[in-house]
């Protein structure tokens, strides 16, 4: 075979492998990945995120943004779900928001702590920022506690609606919630005129924390005009019985979205409100959610600890 004919070969087998597959980065299914990332390097963007040369796919053409939850940021909350979206082909992306100057320890920045609705401004301008740089026309939102609720008012009341195609909660709160009962000691305080002062009290240090509650303001509206789904978006929310945070953990089911509780799904899986993020059960989840259809994944069952994810869990 003659020199032109084996370089017409190599060529076309070249062109049927496709380009060269991405770096496989590693997932940690455990609190693990939180500290060792956190303390190598603060509020870095985790392992396969925010390469803004990155180029959706025509498989994946939404880029997927990450969104912490409260007090957490984008280092802690998502040494997981980060690199196991990336290694399947996604371009990601992860914000820290909400910040506060007089939070800031050095060697920890706590986000989620602003208003939300000035949070929401934040995420906009990220958006746009990814979806100039990518060129993508819309975004895919994951987000965690703060950060499944958050984006809804980008997407509700600031045009979000027109740049968010998929929308995934995990632990969302959409009816706030009552932790020891505070909802409804607020409820009570707003009658006697006292709300407002202990409001005011927790401003300098955590602007976003009474809007959480049961029957406040920003919930209220959040709610207002039939409910928290916008038709445009395409809603899926993941919810645990065992939520220590988010009272009762029923307050995550959204009319119109599809609804998953990890315990319906794997009787193993006993995580709470920090360790489902580490979770191979909400990953598939979240991954399922992002595909269409017709490529949809089979959930793994496998053991989840409260409070420290899937111990010994190896799969990436």
């Amino acid at each position: 075979m003659g020199r032109p004919i084996l370089l017409a070969v190599a060529l076309a087998a070249l062109a049927l492998a496709g380009p060269a597959s991405a770096a496989e980065y590693t997932v940690p299914w455990d609190a693990s990945g939180v500290a060792a990332q956190q303390g190598q390097d603060p509020n870095s963007p985790p392992a396969g995120s925010n390469d803004y040369g990155c180029t959706p796919s025509a498989k994946h053409p939404h880029p997927v943004v990450l969104v912490h939850g409260l007090a957490a940021n984008r280092t802690v909350n998502f040494p997981t779900m980060s690199p196991f979206l990336a290694n399947r082909g996604y371009c990601v992306f992860a914000i820290t928001y909400g910040t506060m100057e007089n939070s800031d320890f050095g060697v920890y920045q706590p986000g989620g702590l602003t208003r939300m609705q000035e949070s929401a401004r934040e995420l906009k301008r990220f958006v746009a920022r990814v979806l100039d740089r990518t060129g993508a026309r819309k975004v895919d939102i994951v987000g965690h506690s703060e950060g499944s609720l958050m984006p809804n008012y980008y997407v509700r009341f600031l045009g979000g609606d027109r740049y968010v195609d998929d929308y995934v909660g995990v632990t969302p709160l959409w009816d706030g919630t009552d932790l020891a009962g505070l909802g409804t000691i607020s409820q009570i305080g707003q009658t006697l005129g006292i709300t407002e002062i202990a409001i005011d009290t927790l401003a300098p240090v955590w602007e976003s924390g009474p809007q959480f509650l049961s029957g406040s303001k920003f919930m209220t509206k959040m709610n207002s005009g039939g409910g928290p789904a916008h038709p445009r978006v395409d809603y899926t929310m993941i919810m645990t019985k065992n939520d220590e945070l988010v009272s009762p953990w029923q307050s995550g089911y959204m009319d119109g979205a599809n609804n998953l509780v990890v315990q319906d799904q794997c009787i193993l899986d006993q995580s709470e409100h920090l360790s489902i993020i580490y979770d191979p059960i909400t990953a598939t989840d979240i991954w399922n959610a992002l595909e269409p259809p017709s490529r949809q994944h089979e959930v793994p069952c496998v053991p989840v600890l409260p409070g420290l994810g899937a111990v010994g869990y190896t799969g990436n």
